[in-house]
This record gives structure tokens, C-alpha cells and sequence, in this order.
């Protein structure tokens, strides 16, 4: 296990420079692929080589490839038969190429998570590594006239699928929702003491920020899981102590909109990465009994909108 960071250095190179050799064709079309290098980091600093990592959204299977590469074996869950078979095909690749590892994919609802993944991995998975889907805004790849001829740049490979039921297509507090239930299903898969990462991001809808990361831990904690650390994975590189971004056509386009509107709209450049820990009984914790009691549901995220001079407020708007 490396030492622990606070900040993760997960950019040194861009993300098709990561993925290069690794993933079968049709990967890159998948819209909201993690950072392999945020998945290895997470993996190497939480467990030991041999010690089991589930994803239970893994995609196209990065968390399981990287915990492949580093002598992990790997489980996951994928709702869309589409990505399964994708994530099935990379682990098969990373068999291959690494000459060792086990890994293993189901195509089902994460909310079942229990019922999908043999009982005998029930309270001994060592690592949770996921994400839930973020806004639109935040996925897709782009054509610019130089690739397709025609005036205006086109925008592909920003859905997920078009299943209605799918968790990137249903309405933030649904999510939410469905997410504790993921979550509260990790619970059961961990075994004591284990740890859940979730790596998430705050997006605009409409010109306010919706705050994602705070509604994971509080996601988190109704799950019955303690938050332990909070971290940054960086989605920008490091010259000479500056920070090289990388950032999108949608993200450019984005925060030029924003901007011209009068809003002090700013490139983010990391993910959020929350960490949490299942209780072991067999452990002494003496902080838990200072943390702040679990809410029963999840709150809504908060909104932060911009007022008259400039300033950001938080408001926090239930569904009604």
C-alpha cells in the first residue's frame, strides 16, 4: 500500500496517452470513462496485491483493468449489455497481455448488487472503486469541420445509452436515491474495515452549480459507511509547479458562455475523490462517536448561484 496523498497526481499524461494499447476498439466511445491513473492510484494505495476490487458501474472496465495490472483480482457490474461486453473484452486483453488475474463482469442494476455477484464475495471485497454519472454538459467528444467537412462541430458519444432507466438519464434526486441504494449494496459486498472510493465532480445546470460531491457523502453515510478522507485526483498535468489543463471543447465552451454572461466561471481540473471505510467492530474508532448523525435520506445537493456583485450563495431547494 503507498503512502497516503491528499492531492493525487493522476495527469502526468492525457488520458488517450494512458489508455494506449490497453482497451479493444469501441472503448473510447463510452462517455464518462475514469482516469486510469485515478483508478490505479486508488488501487495501490488501499490495498495489497491478491485483495479483491469491485466496481459495481464499471463501464468499459478501467477499474478492473488497472486492478488486473497490479495482481488484483477484479469484479464488476455493468447495467448496459453494450459496456459489459466491452469490460469483459478489456479484461480478457489484460489476461492475455499480464499472463495472470481473474476478473469478472455481470450485466445488471448495481441497486442488486448482492444478487449479482456470488455469495461467497459477500463481506470480503477489500476495494469499492466508482463513480455515479455526472451531467450531460460534462461528456462527449466532438467532430470539428476539419474531421467531417460540414460547417459547425458536431457532438458524438454523449449518452450512455437510451434506455430512460438508465442512472445517467433520470433526474438528480433519483439518482441520489439510487446511488445510496448502490451504495448501501457495497456495504454489504466490503469486508469489515474495506473501503469505498467515489470519485464525482460538482456540473451547472442552467447557470447553478449542482453539488454532487456533498450529496455522495451524504449518500455515503446513510449507506452506513464512515467518511474517512477527502482527496483531489488532478485531471491536469504539472510543469515546472504550474498546472497544464486539459480541458474539453465542451468545458472551453462552457466556461466562455459563462463568462460573457458575467459569471466568474472557472475550468475545474480535478475530480473529487471520497473516501469511505465500513465500520469494523473488531476496531477501535474514537472519532465516531463525534461525527454528525446520519440523515436518514439523502439532502438534495446544494446549489451555488450567483448574486448581484459577483458573490456565490448556497441554497439548498428540496423537490417539493
Amino acid at each position: 500500500m503507498s503512502v497516503r496523498e491528499s492531492v493525487w497526481n493522476t495527469a502526468p499524461t492525457s488520458a488517450p496517452a494512458q489508455r494506449a494499447g490497453r482497451y479493444v476498439s469501441g472503448s473510447n466511445a463510452h462517455p464518462a470513462k475514469m482516469l486510469p491513473a485515478i483508478a490505479a492510484h486508488a488501487i495501490r494505495t488501499y490495498t495489497r496485491p491478491g485483495e479483491t476490487v469491485l466496481d459495481p458501474m464499471c463501464g468499459i472496465g478501467t477499474t478492473l483493468v488497472e486492478a488486473l495490472r497490479l495482481g488484483r483480482p477484479a469484479l464488476g457490474v455493468e447495467y448496459e449489455s453494450r459496456w459489459a461486453r466491452l469490460a469483459r473484452a478489456n479484461i480478457a486483453r489484460t489476461v492475455r497481455r499480464t499472463g495472470h488475474g481473474s476478473g469478472h463482469v455481470v450485466c445488471g442494476d448495481a441497486r442488486r448488487l448482492t444478487q449479482l455477484i456470488d455469495a461467497h464475495h459477500h463481506g470480503t471485497i477489500a476495494l469499492v472503486v466508482t463513480s455515479p454519472p455526472y451531467g450531460r454538459s460534462v461528456h462527449g467528444q466532438v467532430r470539428s469541420t476539419r474531421e467531417t467537412g460540414e460547417r459547425g462541430v458536431v457532438k458524438r458519444d454523449y449518452r450512455y445509452s437510451r434506455d430512460p432507466h438508465n442512472l445517467a438519464h433520470v433526474s438528480t434526486d433519483h439518482l441520489l436515491d439510487a446511488f445510496t441504494q448502490i451504495l448501501t449494496q457495497c456495504h454489504t459486498m466490503l469486508r469489515p474495515g474495506g473501503t469505498a472510493v467515489v470519485t464525482t465532480r460538482p456540473w451547472r445546470s442552467r447557470g447553478e452549480l449542482i453539488d454532487l460531491p456533498s450529496a455522495v457523502l451524504a449518500a455515503g453515510r446513510t449507506a452506513g459507511l464512515i467518511p474517512t478522507e477527502r482527496c483531489v485526483a488532478l485531471l491536469a498535468g504539472i510543469r515546472d509547479n504550474r498546472l497544464i489543463a486539459r480541458p474539453s471543447f465542451f468545458q472551453m465552451k462552457n466556461v466562455g458562455d459563462a463568462r460573457r454572461q458575467g459569471i466568474p466561471l472557472h475550468l475545474v481540473q480535478h475530480e473529487d475523490v471520497l473516501v469511505f471505510t465500513r465500520p469494523d467492530p473488531s476496531a477501535a474508532h474514537p472519532d465516531v462517536s463525534r461525527r454528525a448523525p446520519c440523515t436518514s435520506r439523502v439532502q438534495h445537493p446544494t446549489r451555488l448561484t450567483t448574486d448581484h456583485c459577483g458573490y456565490r450563495r448556497a441554497d439548498r431547494r428540496s423537490s417539493g
